[in-house]
């Protein structure tokens, strides 16, 4: 018994370890512009949509995106992305960031 709460705390610790970190984006205080503290919008879509889409875009539980661009507009995606669609809950993503993954998905052609 000792032993499954002993593995069962190891897999929790270890699980807030890789969920944990230190995300400074938002305390660079140093840098003028601030291109550089605002995530990308790959590194966006890879953090909040890439379990369902995959990281590659080729679909998994959700549709393959790798050429949503030639089926939607920019504006229609980020409609998507705020309303959601099927099974897709809206507003995983918002603002600036859902603007950012809107236009990069709507280039995939």
């Amino acid at each position: 018994m000792k032993w499954k709460w002993a593995a069962l705390f190891l897999g929790v610790s270890l699980a807030l370890a890789a969920c944990g970190g230190g995300d400074n984006a938002g305390n660079n205080t140093g840098s003028s512009g601030g291109g550089d503290t605002a995530a990308s919008a790959e590194q966006i879509f890879k953090q909040n949509c890439a379990s369902c889409h995959g990281q590659d875009l080729s679909g998994g539980a959700g549709p393959n995106l790798q050429k949503v661009g030639s089926k939607y507009s920019k504006d229609q995606i980020k409609d998507i992305i705020a309303k959601g669609r099927g099974i897709m809950p809206g507003r995983l993503i918002k603002g600036e960031e859902a603007d950012k993954v809107a236009e990069w998905l709507a280039a995939k052609k």
